[in-house]
């Protein structure tokens, strides 16, 4: 809403502009009338919308015509003043100032009209039968009034009507000569009924209206008022209401009926709750809030956006079959002004063998959002209504932003939930069929996709010693004089060559040696197509001899011309990396060198979880002979832990001795 209102009263000379200023200053009619009231402002505190009011005079004595012109721009809405016993200055509503008014303004954004009928306490008629043909044809104008400075009758109402002109004005909304709204009314308020329509049955049902009204106007319905509003829409529409819930329909006509009868604040006030602004767009402050992200830092979803994404999905999953149709996806996404997904989509996250989004990838692609530009995923919640349905501020509550990723590699630890993986290779390397590997494609699968409908991101969930972490993967364009920082910015490098070409490899060990020689990156050499036949690689040293060289680990084969599904093994092992960045080579489960390792393969190796076994059934043995309660009993259990533990330590130990 306007933080401000300015009203221009015009008209002939003596029809009482001034006075009916002065009377609503002073509340009594003034002895003495100046040529020109100066310009007051009314404080917001003592006005009904709670809006500072600017008023301001013309004299035709006092000020020329660019004058006039100046405060005709600078007004939001005009009163013309006519004298109810003059009927020339009647006349001159129509033959003058409409004309004057019309052409110093914009023909798509004309300033509102109110037609002030002053010095009624004159005659006992009323100019309203010459007055309303007139407001029938211009529809500009907003109402008119009748009123007389001297005895104050309707001056405060005059006023009020001119500032409800300015804050809530019925052009944007209703068309009077078709008696109908307007199209951007019906597209907003359909958006609105959409979004508060929470289970999508194509009906408001009593939970749904009292929430809609309490979001609105921060009170219930009573039962009865719930009812009575359905009964009006009954009389006066078949369909407007079914099952006992408000249709879209009945929801449209209600506004169409609140407009019609003067009361279009209350539309505004709906339009304006769920963010829009004078010319029915959703306002920028509501579509992208202020959310500040400092540097090194990444933006994710939390738990309360990812329980009202599920709940979004769940709205529109009519089949329960945990997949998007594209009607369903459609309908999903009908509160958008445009359709925010496209193919490359279906092509990022996981699909089902439709090639439907299932819910795992409808996440995904919101992660995904998240993480490479929050504020289009701020935008497309606004859309959704996360603000208005999760009761928040802002769709900034949505998102956490992470610590600084120098901090991670300082404590050794992160709370991060999204790691991104950035994919280096040479032309044909095999880095797509790598990326589409990840969601579960093998080469056949992938030679259906289309060349247009190709993309560079893939993303879906890994479990890192139990715990869920997405990984995004990004193929980038092998071009290596226009690397950005962007394409060097990641959590792991991963390093793809075609072990079928001689030359593939020699691309990865320029961009390692260039770009990741010396940075604190993680990275992991594939060795891609590894269902052909490997040629001799004829970059000095081979990719073996290079990772050992440089403390890496050794190429990991990979292939994806499969008949099932392809291992994701590798993949967990890229997590892994990402999350523990300062463990190089040494930490992820692969050496015999450290303590870390060891903890880890006795986990995998089960012989860890075989010592916890034992120790928890000979708990449970003692506490049933009813020894818990002796000092000794805990001593031994503490002392069995140990010999347990040294034991299973010694014969993992022997065990790596014959490999």
């Amino acid at each position: 809403m306007r933080k401000d209102v300015r009203i221009l009263l015009v008209g002939e000379p003596k029809v009482g502009k001034t006075s009916l200023i002065m009377s609503l200053v002073s509340e009594e009619f003034p002895d003495a009338v100046p040529l020109r009231a100066e310009e007051i402002t009314i404080p917001a505190d003592v006005t009904p919308e709670r809006v500072p009011t600017h008023i301001v005079d013309y004299s035709e004595a006092e000020q020329s015509d660019e004058q006039l012109y100046h405060e005709i721009s600078k007004a939001n809405v005009i009163c013309i003043v006519y004298s109810v016993n003059n009927k020339k200055s009647i006349e001159k509503v129509t033959s003058h100032w409409i004309p004057l008014i019309n052409e110093r303004t914009d023909k798509d954004s004309r300033v509102p009209l109110i037609l002030v009928g002053n010095k009624s306490d004159l005659v006992e008629h009323s100019s309203m039968e010459t007055i309303l043909p007139i407001m029938n044809l211009y529809s500009e104008i907003e109402t008119c009034v009748e009123c007389s400075a001297k005895n104050l009758k309707n001056i405060s109402e005059l006023f009020y009507y001119a500032q409800k002109a300015v804050l809530h004005p019925t052009g944007p909304l209703y068309c009077p000569e078709e008696k109908e709204m307007k199209s951007p009314c019906i597209k907003a308020l359909t958006r609105i009924f959409k979004v508060s329509d929470l289970d999508n049955d194509g009906v408001l049902n009593d939970l749904e209206l009292n929430f809609f009204q309490r979001t609105c106007f921060n009170i219930p319905l009573a039962p009865q008022a719930l009812e009575d509003v359905k009964n009006v829409v009954k009389r006066n529409m078949a369909d407007g209401v079914h099952d006992n819930g408000l249709t879209l329909k009945g929801f449209l006509f209600l506004h169409t009926l609140f407009i019609q009868r003067g009361r279009h604040e209350t539309t505004w006030t709906v339009l304006r709750r769920f963010g829009y602004d004078d010319d029915l767009e959703l306002t920028q402050e509501y579509l992208l809030p202020l959310l500040k992200i400092p540097l090194d830092c990444t933006t994710e979803l939390n738990h309360n956006a990812y329980l009202f994404l599920q709940s979004v999905f769940d709205k529109h999953d009519k089949d329960r079959d945990c997949a998007l149709s594209p009607e369903e996806l459609k309908d999903l996404f009908g509160v958008f002004p445009y359709m925010p997904w496209g193919p490359d989509v279906n092509n990022t996250v996981c699909t089902n063998e439709k090639g439907w989004i299932t819910y795992q990838g409808y996440l995904s692609q919101w992660t995904l959002t998240t993480y490479l530009d929050v504020q289009r995923c701020l935008e497309y919640l606004g859309y959704l209504g996360y603000s208005i349905i999760c009761e928040q501020e802002s769709q900034a509550a949505a998102i956490t932003v992470t610590r600084n990723k120098r901090i991670d590699l300082q404590k050794k630890q992160t709370q991060r939930s999204v790691f991104r993986c950035n994919i280096f290779g040479a032309k044909a390397s095999g880095k797509s069929g790598f990326l589409q590997a990840f969601l579960g494609r093998s080469l056949q699968r992938q030679k259906m996709v289309r060349e247009t409908h190709k993309s560079l991101y893939a993303i879906s969930t890994t479990y890192v010693y139990g715990q869920e972490k997405y990984l995004l993967l990004q193929e980038i364009v092998p071009d290596f004089d226009f690397l950005s920082d962007r394409d060097l910015t990641c959590d792991v490098v991963c390093l793809v060559y075609d072990i079928s070409d001689p030359h593939s490899f020699e691309y990865c060990a320029k961009v390692y040696k260039q770009h990741f020689l010396d940075s604190k990156t993680p990275c992991l050499v594939i060795s891609a197509k590894a269902d052909l036949h490997e040629a001799r690689q004829q970059h000095s040293p081979g990719p073996a001899e290079f990772c050992r060289k440089h403390k890496m680990h050794p190429p990991q084969a990979f292939t994806c011309n499969t008949a099932e599904p392809p291992s994701r093994d590798i993949y967990m092992k890229l997590t892994t990396m990402a999350m523990y960045p300062h463990a190089r080579m040494c930490c992820v489960g692969t050496c015999n060198r450290c303590t870390y390792c060891l903890c880890q393969s006795l986990l995998q190796s089960g012989l860890l979880r075989s010592v916890k076994t034992r120790l928890y059934t000979a708990v449970n043995r003692h506490v049933t002979q009813g020894d818990a309660k002796s000092s000794g009993f805990w001593l031994r259990a503490s002392v069995g832990a140990t010999v347990f533990a040294v034991l299973g330590f010694a014969m993992y130990r022997a065990l790596l001795k014959p490999r």
